[in-house]
């Protein structure tokens, strides 16, 4: 398959590493034509080019090995814990002649360019040697780091000494021995190579302009104790794998790095450290990647660790990273890295204080400083996950090339396709776990993946698949969302096309975790392949829609609630469900600090006596004030159930927050609670002196059943001829008692609050043959002349409908609304102050609205 001519095949596939190889054996066994296509004269990828000193992986080799042949288990047998670049070449090697796929591979074949024609349902694959194909089927297996970043140093040409680049050494080795070496770098290839290339040089300089956190691999032949569960059932050990956070098995951790004493703390990141694995590093506490304070423990450690290492104390602090957080970069394993600083004739030049000018005829020059040498290697690393996709000249549909849509940043769907570009596959593509995973099982996930959809298509007589726009552009919304809740975007790194001038700078894995999204990618295809349109002599089917519609961190806390097997509220009794709402409310964050607070009584409407609790703001008064009602459906709750979001909303709205525990059901029944928040407002207006706040309008708030009573209020208050109302803030009230709507159908289940147990609230709190009273359903009451409300609803939520109804009532009763509906949120996250950071918004805008409430009372004279 060597000739000029053009070759028809089922798929194409570029790229003879590890991905390119399995993908290979799955189009065999599926019975489909194919034919691999490969720069290099051998297979391995990545493996065959990286060959610098030192090189590799930082995954146990045990973890980064097939799983799809069984008896390679058997056959194959790992030197070390960390495999070095020559044995994982041969392992490649090994399985490519176990499985005569070398025979499918057309090697020293470049691809060049590519198009879809839509006429034929085929791409045409051109290479540099003339020898086209076109194909059903375009596979991208060109990996995450195998285009080589062009160093973006003035006069690079002009070095007339050795020239070297960690991403194409050369094939025969180098002897750097009596020589003056330069090397630029201190990414991962950097710290793997510089002890290795300062044990033969004369002289060796590092040119550091950001350097990075590494621990010890510790290497050696894998222990007994840790392949202790890999032997006992390597099927098992596979399976957990798979749906694991990084693609290996470890322990979920479940205690944050400030949740324990800073003795505990230190003898877990000793025990990491001894432990020399790469996913231990960030995965000691559960909040290291979210916390920037739980990592500053984490940076501080390892920062004492290379004082403790290096003797310079100049050199140990420009080795110790200051500008970004551990694991915001890819860590590092090393063997002697921060040791090799010791040896005499080792320098390290801090390129943010010094730095390069340019590369001369003999060297180079700093700002300050010549430098001669007799061989430069440059460690400056890789155009990531984009830049060997992009770097193929791929036009889709319409004339539209992948560079042109991909000019602000890459789209995709799942990172396995994007729209425009029908049957175009990318293995480990961005928008997939990929780099933030082991490798070998996200490569076998995304093949069997394509492979399978592969079959579906054939099997049912279809030409083409693509994603949709609205897929495709929601997945990279959901991806981004997912980044944002850590601090890995933070950091100037290749996770973020940093380090490539002119690359848009966008977080390119998703920081979902490898387990998590396999599921969602299993969904897709259970769905009917969700998100996409599939082609074929029926005519086109579009399946379009959201895979994960949910926020990200709403998703996470249902999965946690899901995986913990708790009973439903409603079966656990009335002083059960009280019991155990208290001791979940004892475990989210506390909130902000406020000024001052203050537990006090006031009367409620029979003569008994309410609790209520004050929140002061820390700035001079006196404030305006906010009758707040908690959650709880009528049955639990307390003044201080609701303390994190009523301490945020006097903090951000600079105002008293007066939060008021009504009578609950079943102990007291409707109207007890409505008519509790009217003499609680009553009372708290009559006494805002005493109070320390403005007299005059105030304002309510409540969230759920709370939100409920201060609706009410509201009304009864107009009706009462007082107190004067300000504004109401409704956070996903309770409106209508009476109805039926689609929200109670399609959220009644699977989203925290649901239908089962609102329905045990109802009947603990109003008979239904009261329930249509305004008191107990605020929807059937006279809304006209009410104050100006902010109602705010969330899309998975059984309330939603009742609640934008409420808002639609008020409008059209001139009520002056903001009608704020909040996609990908559930019930409950709203007032998860510090635990849901993606309804930080809706909160904000709580805040504001009672801001707005308490200035237009004052502009009106009220």
């Amino acid at each position: 398959m060597t000739d000029s001519s053009t070759t028809n095949v089922d798929v194409v596939i570029v790229g003879a590493g590890f991905a390119g190889m399995y993908e290979l054996v799955r189009m065999r066994r599926a019975g489909f034509s194919a034919v691999v296509l490969e720069t290099a004269d051998d297979v391995g990828g990545t493996w065959y080019w990286n060959r610098y000193p030192g090189a590799r992986c930082d995954i146990l080799s045990v973890d980064y090995s097939y799983s799809w042949d069984p008896d390679l288990q058997q056959e194959w047998t790992w030197s070390e814990r960390y495999a070095a670049q020559p044995e994982i070449l041969r392992y490649a090697q090994f399985v490519a002649d176990k499985h005569d796929l070398r025979s499918d591979i057309r090697f020293n074949t470049r691809v060049t360019s590519a198009e879809w024609n839509d006429d034929t349902s085929r791409w045409t694959i051109h290479t540099d040697n003339g020898a086209d194909v076109t194909a059903t089927h375009y596979v991208m297996a060109t990996g995450c780091l195998s285009m080589p970043k062009v160093p973006d140093i003035a006069g690079t040409d002009r070095f007339g000494g050795e020239v070297y680049f960690t991403s194409t050494w050369p094939h025969d080795g180098v002897d750097f021995t009596g020589k003056r070496v330069a090397v630029i770098g201190t990414g991962s290839s950097a710290v793997q190579s510089i002890p290795l290339i300062a044990a033969e040089a004369d002289q060796l300089t590092v040119f550091q302009r950001t350097p990075n956190f590494s621990i010890p691999a510790r290497n050696g032949p894998i222990s007994d104790e840790r392949m202790a569960a890999f032997r006992a059932d390597p099927d098992a050990y596979r399976a957990e794998a798979r749906l694991s956070a990084a693609g290996v098995p470890r322990e979920t951790p479940l205690e944050g790095a400030l949740m324990v004493s800073e003795e505990e703390r230190t003898a877990r990141y000793e025990a990491m450290w001894e432990a020399g694995e790469l996913l231990g590093v960030t995965g000691t506490f559960n909040d290291t990647l979210a916390n920037a304070e739980s990592n500053d423990t984490l940076r501080e450690f390892i920062h004492g660790k290379i004082r403790s290492i290096v003797a310079d104390p100049e050199v140990a602090e420009a080795l110790c990273p200051t500008n970004h957080y551990v694991g915001t970069k890819r860590a590092c394993l090393d063997t002697n890295y921060y040791e090799t600083y010791n040896l005499p004739h080792v320098r390290l030049v801090d390129l943010r204080k010094d730095p390069i000018d340019t590369i001369t005829e003999t060297g180079l020059n700093t700002a300050s400083e010549s430098f001669e040498f007799d061989a430069i290697v440059f460690a400056t690393g890789f155009d990531a996950m984009t830049g060997a996709i992009v770097g193929v000249d791929i036009t889709g549909r319409n004339g539209l090339t992948l560079k042109e849509k991909w000019a602000e940043g890459p789209v995709t769907y799942l990172g396995l396709m994007t729209s425009g570009f029908p049957n175009l596959y990318m293995i480990t593509g961005p928008g997939s776990p990929s780099v933030l995973s082991n490798m070998m099982v996200s490569i076998e996930q995304h093949v069997d993946w394509i492979a399978d959809t592969m079959i579906h298509l054939r099997d049912n007589d279809l030409a083409t698949i693509e994603p949709t726009e609205l897929a495709e552009t929601k997945w990279v919304e959901h991806s981004n969302e997912f980044a944002d809740l850590t601090l890995m975007p933070t950091a100037n790194s290749w996770y973020m096309g940093v380090n490539v001038p002119g690359k848009p700078q966008v977080f390119l894995p998703y920081p979902g975790g490898v387990g998590r999204y396999r599921v969602t990618c299993d969904e897709a295809v259970e769905r009917g392949y969700l998100g996409f349109a599939l082609d074929g002599p029926a005519g086109r089917t579009v399946n379009d829609g959201i895979i994960r519609p949910l926020a990200p961190d709403v998703q996470v806390m249902l999965e946690t609630m899901a995986e913990m097997g708790l009973p439903p509220l409603e079966t656990m009794g009335v002083d059960g469900a009280r019991a155990f709402m208290e001791a979940a409310g004892a475990a989210m964050p506390p909130g902000p600090e406020v000024g001052e607070i203050v537990d006090a009584t006031l009367p409620g409407a029979d003569g008994s006596t309410l609790e209520y609790r004050l929140y002061r703001p820390a700035t001079d008064g006196p404030h305006p004030i906010t009758v707040y009602f908690h959650g709880g459906g009528w049955v639990l709750g307390s003044a201080t159930s609701d303390d994190p979001l009523c301490r945020y909303l006097c903090v951000n709205s600079n105002s008293i927050v007066v939060s008021v525990n009504y009578r609950h059901a079943p102990e007291a029944r409707f109207p007890a609670a409505a008519d509790d928040g009217l003499a609680a407002a009553t009372w708290i207006a009559e006494h805002a002196d005493e109070l320390g706040g403005k007299a005059g309008p105030i304002a309510v708030a409540g969230w759920s059943a709370g939100a409920n009573v201060a609706a009410v209020t509201a009304q009864q208050a107009k009706l009462a001829g007082g107190p004067t109302i300000s504004g109401q803030v409704l956070l996903c009230p309770v409106t209508d008692g009476t109805t039926e709507r689609p929200s109670h159908v399609q959220n009644a289940d699977g989203y925290g609050l649901t239908m089962g147990v609102m329905n045990w609230f109802w009947d603990h709190y109003c008979d239904p043959a009261d329930r249509a009273d305004r008191k107990a359903s605020p929807l059937l009451g006279d809304m006209t002349g009410l104050p100006p409300a902010l109602v705010i609803t969330c899309q998975f939520d059984p309330l939603r409908d009742e609640g934008d109804a409420y808002a639609d009532a008020l409008a059209n009763a001139g009520v002056t609304v903001e009608h704020l509906q909040c996609p990908g949120q559930t019930h409950t996250a709203i007032p998860a102050v510090d635990a849901m950071v993606t309804s930080e918004y809706a909160r904000v805008a709580m805040a504001q609205a009672l801001q707005s409430f308490s200035r237009a009372s004052l502009t009106s004279g009220a």
